[in-house]
């Protein structure tokens, strides 16, 4: 593939390893910290959660042996993180990494996080617990449908882009409006403070999209025979969740917490997640070409980290790389 070349300098170089899933991110950046000073921060928004290993493809402990992650196993499957959260996290570990005379490599597909910390966010509230019981209250009375033609009135735009049973955003984009008094469509469009780092942006793209789809085909079947079935019983087993958990939209998750909920076989909740789990690429590879810089590899191609490493070894000089 044709390399786009964006000239980085300066001591605040972090380096971000992107990919759609599948693509081998794990692999090449375990690679990479063999020959130089990286310690990996992971930019995953489903990785962040404890007790959800088999279905995020979490690195296991032979890999973290040698490629520490940080960012990983972070918040109870209950809980919430935000794209907010995770630059403020992700800002200290890189300042901290930095103090350290080493470098950041930040690996992982989810696109939001790697836009908020490079663009910065829109300046959104935070989440008022009360106002979202309130409106949670209201939908239990008259239905989400219900809500969201409210919204649609309110903030036609967003209403046109959230689903009627998307309840998280849907209840979001109210809880914004309600607090700020403007929709949060606007708001969106006004960005925050774009981050001072200086970013390398490395891509792995598949040059056959066919044969990622057999990848990623492949890698969902074997995760049911490592156990994904279980994995997820033993999520819904916990006191504080349920289906409506920020965890539980991760693909395959959702999938297969409909089929234990009864409303499809398993056959067809594993047709399900793997289709999902191709549209979660292709939004992926959408994000990742329209980015401008960087350099990009086939993620399919035979020795892809050696070639990675040799193409980004002269951006690191001075780095002790």
């Amino acid at each position: 593939m044709a390399d786009r070349v964006t000239a980085v300098e300066g001591r605040s170089l972090v380096v971000c390893l992107a990919g759609p899933t599948a693509a081998g991110k794990t692999e090449v950046a375990a690679e990479l910290v063999q020959r130089f000073p990286f310690e990996i921060i992971s930019v995953d928004s489903a990785l962040v959660y404890r007790y959800m290993n088999i279905g995020t493809a979490k690195p296991g402990p032979d890999v973290r042996a040698v490629a520490p992650h940080r960012l990983i196993d972070i918040r109870d499957p209950w809980q919430r993180y935000s794209a907010g959260e995770f630059c403020a996290d992700a800002r200290a570990l890189i300042a901290d990494i930095h103090a350290r005379g080493r470098l950041p490599l930040l690996v992982g597909g989810t696109m939001l996080y790697f836009r908020a910390l490079q663009q910065g966010l829109a300046p959104l509230p935070t989440a008022d617990q009360a106002l979202r019981d309130e409106l949670d209250r209201r939908a239990a009375r008259l239905g989400w449908p219900a809500l969201h033609a409210e919204l649609a009135a309110l903030d036609p735009t967003a209403a046109r882009r959230i689903k009627p049973t998307d309840r998280q955003r849907l209840q979001r984009a109210l809880e914004v409006i309600h607090l700020t008094g403007e929709p949060i469509s606007r708001l969106q469009r006004v960005a925050g403070p774009a981050s001072d780092f200086e970013f390398l942006r490395v891509a792995l793209l598949p040059s056959d999209r066919t044969a990622l789809h057999q990848r990623i085909e492949a890698r969902f079947f074997a995760m049911l025979d490592a156990g994904f079935v279980a994995e997820v019983e033993g999520l819904r087993a916990m006191p504080k969740m349920n289906a409506e958990c920020t965890s539980m939209r991760a693909v395959g998750y959702r999938q297969l917490w409909s089929h234990l909920d009864g409303e499809v076989d398993l056959r067809r909740a594993t047709q399900n997640a793997i289709v999902a789990t191709r549209r979660l690429a292709k939004r992926q590879l959408t994000w990742l070409r329209g980015e401008p810089g960087g350099l990009e590899f086939d993620c399919q191609a035979a020795n892809v980290a050696v070639a990675v490493a040799d193409a980004i070894a002269p951006h690191l000089a001075g780095y002790g790389a």
